[in-house]
């Protein structure tokens, strides 16, 4: 079991999420009761679920915590946003060391099949079946910097504001945080003047491709990091369908996804 956890939970990532969960709540100050599972043993449970695709009932007991206690820590550090605190540290780590580029970023989205939930609508691409769709913008290496979901119906364009105001402020190897792209490409779904307008005013060259005059296979050059990127989401199974009631833990899952691409980038450079 322990080498188990030592592979999904290495010491590096250990010590990065260290740095972000909230600490223990003693609730039986008198002693006593049974020993609280190990938070590194819940946090490889909850990375087993989302790389494999299993079910919660379908956990393995080799971890050690329970099915349910793993589920009810994976929704208390959900609500406590420890997924995106931890995103953000790889981001830092990684932005320190040089390794995010800036120069062109891009922006896509994907839809998955829901089973029910709030944040859920037909999908035009599936026939009309109850879907999600997943936002992301991605650097010039691909590695998500900004995530975000919705219902499968809502227009690509409409997730751009968000997705660009929701990156975060992160390290660089010399000077101030950064949290704008130089550029910022983009298929036919964000041809729109208001878009156009809003990037400029925030500094950000647009490079979106027209309806009706250009082809968006011109841009594959530059955008085909983002759709690399969509695939390795895929990596993790639990992504394939939207098995979650509550959009809060889909969007876990999507953040789990891409804290363990990021740093997967981490363990290589370093």
């Amino acid at each position: 079991m322990a080498d188990l956890v030592q592979r999904l939970v290495p010491d590096e990532l250990w010590e990065l999420f260290r740095r972000v969960v909230p600490p223990t709540e003693v609730i039986r100050p008198q002693g006593g009761g049974r020993r609280r599972a190990g938070d590194r043993e819940t946090l490889a449970a909850i990375i087993f679920v989302a790389t494999s695709g299993c079910t919660w009932r379908q956990l393995p007991p080799v971890f050690g915590p329970a099915w349910p206690t793993v589920h009810r820590r994976f929704a208390q550090w959900s609500r406590a946003r420890v997924w995106a605190r931890l995103h953000r540290v790889i981001l830092d780590e990684l932005g320190a060391l040089g390794e995010l580029d800036w120069s062109r970023c891009a922006i896509d989205s994907v839809s998955v099949r829901a089973a029910k939930g709030l944040l859920t609508g037909p999908n035009p691409t599936d026939r009309g079946k109850p879907g999600s769709k997943i936002h992301l913008i991605t650097d010039r290496k691909g590695l998500p910097l900004s995530l975000g979901i919705s219902a499968a119906n809502l227009h690509d364009s409409q997730g751009l504001v968000p997705l660009v105001r929701g990156i975060p402020p992160i390290r660089s190897r010399r000077g101030p945080r950064r949290r704008r792209p130089g550029k910022l490409h983009g298929d036919k779904g964000y041809d729109y003047d208001h878009l156009r307008r809003w990037l400029r005013s925030r500094g950000i060259r647009h490079r979106i491709a027209r309806k009706g005059i250009e082809s968006s296979q011109r841009l594959g050059r530059h955008r085909w990091v983002v759709e690399r990127t969509v695939s390795w989401l895929a990596g993790c199974r639990r992504l394939h369908r939207r098995y979650e009631r509550k959009p809060e833990h889909f969007l876990a899952f999507v953040g789990i996804a891409a804290l363990l691409i990021g740093n997967r980038r981490l363990t290589r450079i370093r």
